[in-house]
């Protein structure tokens, strides 16, 4: 039996659902009730508190842990997850970490995200890191601008990093579930290319089939608006890559092609896939 944490969002949900279709027991882990894939057993616990988890954890062979950005605050215990693992038996884990951890790694959810990797490589399971940079997924937070006023506002309009489908990074996640060949892998994913802002509004608009207007944003403007839904260190972190990637942060890596045996999906095909949110 595998069990995914975070199995309701745009990782954990297609990773649950490949997984299922390969034959797995899977034990899908959430915060609250939800749907999960058919086939999957749900179990809601908050890994905030990991003695939680104990009742998906029984008789679990694998586990895939992916923390949500509370779980780096203060006071928090995410290393406690994996030690809730091992002693309920499970062998491996594989960590979505951030490709953070060595791009910029003095930030202090960096910092604690390194931090649990080595506590995962110290702790005597099986293991494998996942490392994404950007996400394609991130695009959805223009949803409502494109469906009210057919525009994406961001800053930087320009300046592009090679941002990752997440339905690749469940695509890897699964087979590193499964595949013993990377135990002990570290794993950088990024998407096939570098894209701009203006490039992703061009392939929503495509996906569309109608124009979107692109409105650049300055970085006040920018940093204003993400400062509603976090902290305002982490809008200007966020805002400091997204104005000058480093060349780390704009090296496309060859992992999701080793691990799968095929390219990353383009930005243009998730906008294809995730359209209706923009209608």
């Amino acid at each position: 039996m595998i069990v995914v944490t975070g199995a309701t969002g745009n990782i954990g949900r297609p990773l649950t659902q490949e997984l299922v279709e390969a034959g797995q027991q899977v034990t899908a882990v959430s915060r609250h009730t939800a749907a999960v894939p058919d086939g999957a057993r749900h179990v809601v616990a908050d890994l905030a508190e990991p003695a939680s988890l104990r009742p998906a954890l029984a008789g679990a062979k694998a586990l895939f842990l992916l923390l949500s950005g509370d779980l780096h605050a203060t006071g928090a215990s995410p290393a406690d997850i994996i030690g809730e693992a091992a002693a309920s038996g499970v062998r491996r884990v594989v960590l979505l970490s951030t490709l953070g951890v060595v791009t910029r790694p003095f930030g202090p959810t960096r910092i604690a995200m390194r931090a649990l990797e080595d506590t995962l490589r110290d702790s005597g399971l099986d293991w494998t890191v996942l490392r994404p940079g950007g996400f394609a997924s991130n695009a959805l937070w223009w949803a409502e601008s494109v469906r009210a006023q057919r525009v994406v506002a961001a800053p930087f309009g320009d300046v592009g990093v090679p941002v990752i489908d997440p339905a690749d990074i469940a695509a890897v996640a699964a087979t590193c579930l499964l595949d013993d060949r990377h135990t002990h892998g570290v794993h950088e994913l990024t998407g096939p290319k570098v894209i701009t802002p203006r490039q992703q509004a061009e392939a929503i608009a495509a996906a569309l089939g109608s124009p979107v207007r692109f409105h650049e944003l300055t970085r006040g403007e920018a940093k204003a608006a993400m400062t509603r839904t976090m902290p305002a260190e982490l809008a200007d972190d966020t805002l400091d890559i997204l104005s000058s990637p480093s060349p780390a942060e704009l090296r496309v890596s060859p992992d999701v092609q080793r691990v799968l045996g095929r390219a990353p999906s383009p930005f243009a095909d998730w906008a294809t896939r995730n359209v209706a949110a923009f209608r």
